[in-house]
């Protein structure tokens, strides 16, 4: 690994923005909802089943995700459907499952 004083900080924005990510990805309701949607767009109802909370807290979720640019939603008529903004995310997630299953002692490859 490399000395922290070799890289440049990141701007305030950047930092905003890191750290917005970071709190997202740190409630097991948000993470389970970016999780679902890495595989195809689901609806605030199809979501809310997927992981047993109400449609309600669903949709408070999903707002708190589209202002950190996490997710958006597509108007399917008179739906919406949610998708991930982009791949970065998924690709996290590969990073955060790979960097933790190296550190569980019952996982095996």
């Amino acid at each position: 690994m490399t000395k922290a004083n070799e890289h440049e900080l990141p701007s305030n924005f950047e930092l905003e923005k890191s750290v917005q990510l970071f709190k997202a990805f740190g409630d097991q309701t948000r993470y389970k909802i970016l999780f679902l949607l890495a595989d195809k767009s689901l609806s605030v109802n199809e979501i809310a089943e997927e992981i047993g909370i109400s449609q309600s807290a669903t949709s408070h979720q999903l707002k708190l995700l589209r202002q950190t640019e996490l997710v958006r939603g597509i108007r399917a008529g008179q739906k919406i459907n949610y998708q991930l903004s982009d791949q970065h995310i998924i690709t996290i997630f590969e990073q955060v499952r790979e960097h933790v299953r190296e550190r569980d002692p019952y996982h095996r490859s």
